[in-house]
């Protein structure tokens, strides 16, 4: 499977984008030259484990440094600095690099067959719809909620169903959706409205697969740290350990500049987050037979 490239994707769409004036396109042009030097560097890696994740950390903060600080806000381009978040040129970078954390050389027992891995149409629910009793006897109505996730971790679920034992054509429903068994919402920026709407879409993802984990990864907090226990998100991770910069500071380079400095992307989180990924790949999810050993369900 050829491996997703979410931020090359979102670069090479504000190159072509009409509202684009010429010299946002070549400072554009510039950022994708630096994505493909990033990329060329965290493949060379011949680094394992935490030493691997903390090299690919270390590129990330010079790249993301070099794009959203040296070539978009130093230009003061109005059009990529307003639209840089709508444009999604800059979370896109970590949906991205959470791609090369899974990776056999930082998880151990990572399965032969090909997975999912990256931005995901993720599978929520199923019911079927049936406009009356006569539907019944026709081809099953089936209604599939999916949800956009920036990262996700599944496989594809191929289905069938049929009123007819031996799947006639006519009388038959196919398709097919992501099960996405630990996914991740990836913020620049986080607030209340955010963690909210977050909580929501782990709480739907988690009754289409019960077994299911849901992190948000995010740079800067810009509300008050809440108990995410009494939500189904499992844990939020505060990449740079800080808050987003006061309103009239944003577009102020040096501002910038000086916040990257201080507060890099922390090698020691996105371990934290390789480890969790580790820990629920090593995981029985759910062994009934073992019930009786255990005394317990679950």
């Amino acid at each position: 499977m050829t491996p997703q490239t979410p931020h090359k994707d979102k670069l090479l769409a504000a190159i072509s984008n009409p509202k684009s004036a010429s010299a946002d396109k070549e400072i554009l042009k510039h950022c994708l030259a630096r994505y493909e030097t990033w990329v060329r560097d965290m493949k060379s890696l011949s680094s394992t484990g935490e030493e691997r994740v903390r090299e690919l950390t270390r590129l990330l903060n010079a790249y993301k440094d070099d794009l959203e600080v040296e070539l978009i806000m130093k230009s003061q381009s109005p059009f990529l600095i307003r639209q840089k978040g709508q444009l999604k040129l800059d979370n896109s970078i970590i949906e991205e690099f959470l791609i090369y954390l899974v990776d056999p050389q930082i998880i151990d027992g990572l399965p032969k067959f090909s997975l999912e891995i990256g931005p995901q149409t993720a599978f929520m629910s199923l019911a079927f719809t049936p406009a009356n009793i006569g539907a019944l006897g026709g081809k099953p109505p089936v209604e599939v909620k999916e949800k956009d996730a920036d990262f996700a971790l599944g496989k594809t679920i191929h289905y069938k169903f049929s009123s007819d034992p031996v799947f006639t054509a006519e009388k038959t429903t196919e398709g097919k959706l992501v099960l996405a068994v630990l996914a991740a919402e990836c913020k620049v920026n986080l607030d209340k409205t955010m963690f909210q709407e977050a909580a929501g879409t782990a709480a739907r993802l988690k009754q289409g697969c019960p077994m299911a984990r849901y992190y948000v990864l995010v740079e800067y907090l810009d509300m008050e740290p809440e108990d995410c226990r009494l939500t189904a998100i499992d844990n939020v991770f505060l990449l740079r350990h800080a808050k987003r910069l006061p309103f009239g500071k944003r577009t102020d380079y040096e501002e910038v500049k000086a916040q990257h400095r201080t507060s890099p992307v922390d090698s020691d989180v996105v371990w934290r987050f390789c480890q969790e990924i580790q820990a629920f790949v090593e995981a029985v999810w759910y062994d009934p037979a073992r019930a009786l050993d255990r005394g317990s369900f679950v």
